[in-house]
């Protein structure tokens, strides 16, 4: 993929497998929500007593992974650093992203239903970038 087409497929809706690394254990990999804007940082809302929470410091390496469900298969991996980590608001970043995957109503249902103030927000600077669409080969 082209870099436009690359960051275009990762603002898409997608579920993402998130991996960060973990002293002497295989890097912890799970699925996440996310959002990203063309151009700008990657970000995700995790609990900060999760096991990713525990484990994400500003500076921390991770690795990221969007992909179709179906052929042509299509998928973006992409590296880079955290940059932030801080409360995550709930209008302002837990809301919207609950939104984005469940839509108005069950995202509104969902952040009302959320203790707290809805985790810890992680901001990834995007370092690396690794990209196949198969519809091209």
């Amino acid at each position: 993929m082209s870099a436009t087409e690359r960051e275009s497929f990762l603002a898409d809706l997608h579920v993402g497998v998130f991996s960060i690394p973990r002293e002497g254990s295989a890097p912890l990999t799970a699925p996440i929500w996310y959002d990203y804007e063309p151009g700008g940082e990657l970000w995700v809302i995790t609990g900060a007593d999760s096991q990713k929470g525990r484990l994400l410091k500003v500076g921390t390496p991770v690795t990221m992974v969007a992909q179709t469900e179906s052929a042509p298969y299509r998928y973006v991996s992409v590296e880079g650093e955290v940059t932030s980590l801080r409360d995550a608001d709930k209008e302002n970043d837990l809301r919207p992203m609950a939104r984005r995957y469940l839509g108005e109503q069950m995202g509104d249902q969902y952040a009302d239903n959320t203790a707290g103030g809805g985790g810890m927000r992680v901001a990834i600077k995007p370092t690396r970038w690794l990209s196949v669409d198969y519809s091209k080969l």
